[in-house]
This record gives C-alpha cells, structure tokens and sequence, in this order.
C-alpha cells in the first residue's frame, strides 16, 4: 500500500506506479473524472491496446475519497468463485471469520468512502456485475471504475467508450517512448504516417516504438504494410480496430528472433507477475536454454513486450493481457500447453515446499512477501491441480503446504476455499489428502468453526492411523488439543498437546507448528495456575525461535511471557514483549497474534494507572474481534485478562466515561490502533 497526493491531500491506495510518462488524454482525463464526480459506476470500455487501464489509474489517481483508492488486477483470474476473494485481498481486508467474502466486504465498506477500480472483469462479467450490484446497493459511500472490452450491464452504469488516441497524440507517444530508448522518430511525415497505420492506438505506437532502436520508422512502415495487406486483402478503408491491433502485435511478433518468440508464448502461462527464477525454470529448455532465457527476457523487454517493476518481493516481470492474449494463442497453436501449465504448476509446487521449510528460518518475512506477489499463480496452479483426477494430489500437498501462509499470513477465508475443495478429492495419495485435512481443521479453528474444525481433525486421525503416517496423527491430534483449549477443556487439552509433542519428538518434527504446541501446552498450563511451568515452555521456545530466527511463534511465546510479567506485578517488562509480539504480529497481518497481545496491553495499560487508555485500546481490540471471528473464542481463560481490565477500568472512570473511551477506540482502523498501542 502507498498514499497518492492529490491537491495535497493523502489518500491511502495500491494503485501502481505508473512505469513512464503519461502522454496525451487531456481532454478523455477530464471527462472521466468528471464521470466519476457524477455517476457511482463508471465503466471505461474498448478494444485491447487502446489504453482503458492507464487511462483509469491516472483518473482514479486524481480521486481523493476519505477512505482510498484500490485497484483489483482480474485479467489473470479464471475462477469466478474467487472474484470476491481477489477484491478482499486487493482492499488489504484481513478476515479470520468463516463469513462469507461478501460479506467481509460489506462489513468493511459500511461507512467508508472509497473508489473501487476493478481491471480486466470481462471474461468475468456475470460474477464481476453480480458483486458490483450487491456492494453499490449496500455501501453508499462506494464508488465502482470498472475497465473492460464490454459494459457490465448494471443499473445505473455509465459507459465510457474510450477512441483511440488522435494523430498529434500518437506522434508525441512514439516520439516519447522512442526517446526512452535512445532513438529517434526521424521524418515527422513518416512518423504520422506509422501512426496512422496503427490506428492511434497507444500499445500499438509502443510496440513500434521499441523497434525504433534497430529500424528507422519508414523500415517499419515498409513492414507494418506488408503484413497489413496481408490480413485485410489488400484493402486500405475501413480496417477494424481490433484488426489493426492484431496487425501491429503480430507485425511485432514477426520482427522478433525465434527465440523472442517463444518465450513470447511460454510467458503468457505466467497468471500476473514472474520472476526471473520462474522463467529460466517454466520457459526452458526444449529449444530455449534456461541459462539464455535472462537474455531474450530483455530483449522483450527493450521492444516493450514485457515490463519491468520493482515490488516488495524484488524484481518482477508482467506482460500486458493484450499481449500474454497472443502469446498464449501462439503457444496453444505448439502444442505445447499443456506441457507449460505443468512445468507452472511444478514450479509453484516446489517453491511452496521451499517456504513451507525456510518458514523456519529469518526469511520469515521475505517469505510471506514472496507468496503475497505469487498468489495469482499460485491460485492458478491451485486450479489447475484440482481440477485434474491425475494430479489432484499435487493440488492437496500445494493447498496443504500453504499453511504458514494462509495462517500466519491473513488468509484465512482464501485458504479454507481451497483446502477445502482439496479435502473433497479422493487423489488415491493419503499422505497429501492428510495434510490437506489438518490443516484445514486448523484453518477452521481459527475461524472459531470448531465442529467442521472436529470434523477434519477426526478424519485426519483415524485415516493417519490407518496408514501408518505418524506425522499426520500428531497434528491431527496437536490440532484437536487446540479446540479444548479454546473450549476451556484444559485437562484434555493438555492432555492431547503433551500426546502430540511427544509424536513429533519421535517423529523427528521441529518446526513453527510444533514451537506452537509448546506455546498452547504453556497457555494450559498458565490456565490451570502453573505460571512458572509455563515460563519454562516458553523461555525455551523463544530460545529456539532466536536460534533459528523464527518469528512467527515467538510472538506467542512472547505473549505467554508477558502475562506472567504482569502476574509478577512487572508491568514495564510485559509492555516491552508484548510491543515486540504486536509489532511482529501486526507485520505478518496475523489478527489472533495483534488482537491477543492489544488485549493484553489494556489491561497492562490499566495497572500502570491509565484507566481511560486502557478502554480505548479495548474498544479497538473489540472492533478487531469481529474480524477474526469469535471473541476471545468465547473462552473464560482467554477472557479472563479483558474481564479484569473493564472492571478496573470502569471503576476509575464510571460507566459512561468507560463506554466513552471504549467508543473512541472503536472507531480505529487496525494500522492506527497499533501505531496508538506502540
């Protein structure tokens, strides 16, 4: 997330940035924002390459509403089930409720003032128009700008058919990006002439453009022309725009190398971004060595086939859909589709088993980083898994092996949708289908659903002993140790947590689950009045987290160990774990591990004489409950610390300076809350 500034005003927003100079569009900017200002569905629509998206990002860009702007990139999603998935992702909503996504959105949208850009919906229209329908009817202070090649056919759309760019614009376009390669348009004539030709359309003037560096313009008009005759017949009147498109795209096909071109094609399997690692691997060989592939990938790059940003994840590359459009025509047309999909599939299978074991590890956040920028790809290697009887299981070890990410991470709701289909599948590979099951009765638990939760739990286990997979039966067990301690049932929560460790000690784990249920068996033992035995399991387990530089348990650990400070009437140190568990928490978007330790901080706040703080820090935590789910999990052992810190609290302020505060705190967003606690 970024904030753009717009007559000096901040505005929170994950639009991207734009990558060169706009040029042109004075006149179609204007009458856009002016739409905006009007109408609270806006639809920009036209052919591919015309310029729809740069056009809206730059308008939206202008906007100032309250509370951001957001854009949700659709074009490389195929699932229409996940459309509102992609929204809540895109709009940075943490859920860890088993509500429906909808839902989510409409609890997070009411009362908020905010523009929506949703880019690319058209092969999505029916799931896209039925979400934008249902958001405008209930959030009023929502604005939808919607980008594609046809209307979303919705009450109270208004349509913004965008024309390609005229002469004098298309020039300045060729002349701009021209000089960003070092080059030159040469003979004005020729050059309106070319812009002509290409119809003033704004991807094709780029592509022409970067052929500028090799050819002077008159050479790539001889070359435009030869191929235009050849797909209109000769003719020279009334060529379709998405004819002239195609012209100009496949002309700049056939002015790449062999080489250029097929990685053209193998690239377009790629759903949104890739790095380079992803291409040397999914792209080559057979034809194209992976070590050449950085070469011919920066070819395509200088001729504006491929674009380059920089993202918290490092370097990525993208194609323009238009372009990734005919690249994956051209692979189809190989043969060799299906082989690529296979070999994308492989590579995001592997680079999850890779997280899944450096989640361990100081790459912690790297890591979440990563899967943050591949989860495209990773939904479309997902998809591509579970929907093949053949290789199901690979989609049940991939939706498995995400469980650092859909847990530690936010994801939740996402991650049950997938588990859940994977749990489904009979793969005739019981060991994938086992992880898939614990870990969405672990997914569920934290979504306070503990009957499905049980559910799985219980087939995990009884098909685990079945089969002989020890692993699997300690997780299955660690994990139904966890719904009694949620439950209040301590005797067998501890009980089934020391059964389970003792599993994983035997079974060689050593891991960021099995540091949890360390960190669980200590919370059953603080509950049932064994502080120091508690202290023990946790000081140990935060001395393998800083041995392995493990982040994501600490915080829990770190939590246990700041109420037995406070216990031991030694608030200035609980303070100083639990700023340290929020902050952690708070950066992995982890709402149990930041609610649990705001909590904790209230009631730490309070004992140190700062009643009214104290109430509003609860106010916030309140308000961040109903994001994960059941407050507290309806526990009186996790509850308890809340109990204590409202009593005292209203004792110090009363009643009605008590809800005063509390009300103040409500009203902060979680990012505020935890600025305010820290």
């Amino acid at each position: 997330m970024r904030e753009i500034r717009c007559s000096g005003t901040p505005v929170k927003s994950n639009l991207p940035l734009e990558p060169d100079v706009f040029v042109g569009r004075a006149a179609e900017l204007a009458g856009l924002s002016r739409a905006l200002e009007g109408s609270r569905l806006v639809t920009v629509t036209g052919p591919g390459g015309i310029g729809k998206s740069r056009l809206a990002v730059r308008a939206a860009a202008s906007a100032v509403p309250r509370d951001g702007v957001w854009r949700v990139e659709l074009a490389a999603l195929t699932d229409p089930e996940c459309v509102d998935h992609v929204v809540v992702a895109a709009l940075g909503i943490t859920d860890h409720t088993g509500r429906p996504p909808r839902e989510v959105l409409l609890d997070h949208l009411a009362g908020r003032r905010l523009l929506l850009v949703l880019d690319g919906f058209e092969h999505l229209v029916d799931a896209c128009a039925g979400l934008v329908s249902g958001l405008l009817g209930r959030a009023p202070g929502l604005r939808v700008l919607a980008v594609g090649r046809r209307p979303l056919a919705v009450a109270g759309e208004r349509l913004f058919p965008l024309a390609p760019m005229d002469e004098d614009e298309s020039v300045r376009l060729l002349a701009e990006r021209a000089e960003r390669q070092g080059a030159a348009v040469g003979d004005e004539r020729v050059a309106r002439e070319l812009c002509r030709r290409l119809e003033g359309l704004p991807l094709a003037v780029e592509l022409a453009a970067g052929r500028l560096g090799t050819l002077s313009a008159a050479q790539l008009l001889e070359r435009f022309d030869d191929r235009f005759r050849l797909l209109s017949g000769g003719r020279r009147d009334g060529l379709p725009r998405h004819r002239a498109l195609r012209t100009a795209v496949g002309w700049s096909h056939e002015l790449c190398t062999p080489r250029e071109r097929l990685l053209w094609a193998r690239l377009s399997v790629f759903a949104g971004g890739f790095d380079l690692e992803a291409a040397e691997y999914v792209c080559g060989g057979d034809g194209l060595p992976a070590e050449e592939v950085l070469d011919v990938l920066s070819a395509l790059l200088a001729q504006s086939v491929v674009t380059r940003e920089e993202t918290p994840a490092g370097v990525r590359y993208r194609m323009l859909d238009t372009l990734r459009a005919y690249g994956a025509e051209w692979l189809a047309g190989t043969g060799d589709e299906e082989r690529l999909g296979r070999r994308h599939r492989d590579w995001y299978v592997g680079l999850a088993t890779w997280w899944e074991l450096d989640w361990f590890s100081p790459r912690q956040g790297d890591i979440a980083a990563r899967a943050e920028a591949e989860l495209p790809n990773l939904r479309r290697a997902l998809e591509l898994a579970l929907t093949d009887p053949e290789e199901a299981h690979l989609g049940q070890y991939l939706a498995g092996s995400l469980w650092f990410y859909w847990v530690g991470c936010g994801r939740l709701s996402e991650g049950r949708h997938w588990l859940e289909q994977a749990a489904r599948l009979d793969s005739g590979h019981e060991r994938s289908r086992l992880k898939a099951l614990w870990v969405l009765g672990h997914v569920a638990i934290l979504q306070g659903d503990t009957g499905p939760a049980l559910a799985a739990l219980q087939e995990c286990g009884r098909e685990a002993e079945r089969t002989a997979s020890p692993a699997a039966l300690a997780y299955a067990e660690h994990r139904t140790g966890c719904v009694a301690l949620v439950t209040d049932d301590m005797p067998r929560a501890q009980t089934l947590l020391r059964s389970a460790l003792e599993r994983y000690e035997r079974a060689g784990e050593l891991n960021s689950n099995v540091l949890m249920g360390r960190v669980e068996l200590a919370m059953a033992r603080a509950f049932q009045g064994h502080l120091s035995e508690a202290v023990r399991l946790c000081e140990e387990v935060r001395r393998v987290c800083d041995d392995h530089g493990e982040r994501w348990a600490r915080g829990y650990a770190l939590y246990v160990l700041a109420y037995a400070a406070w216990r031991d009437g030694d608030c200035a140190a609980a303070r100083g774990l639990l700023d340290d568990c929020l902050a952690g928490a708070h950066g992995f978007s982890d709402l149990l591990g930041s609610v649990l330790a705001l909590e904790l901080l209230a009631l730490v706040t309070v004992s140190e004489g700062d009643a009214a703080e104290a109430a509003v820090l609860q106010g916030a935590a309140g308000r961040m409950w109903r994001a994960v789910g059941l407050r507290l999990f309806g526990s009186a052992h996790y509850g308890a610390p809340r109990v204590l810190c409202e009593a005292r609290a209203r004792q110090e302020l009363g009643d009605a300076g008590y809800e005063e505060c509390v009300r103040r705190g409500a009203l902060l967003e979680r990012d505020a809350a935890v600025a305010r606690a820290l």
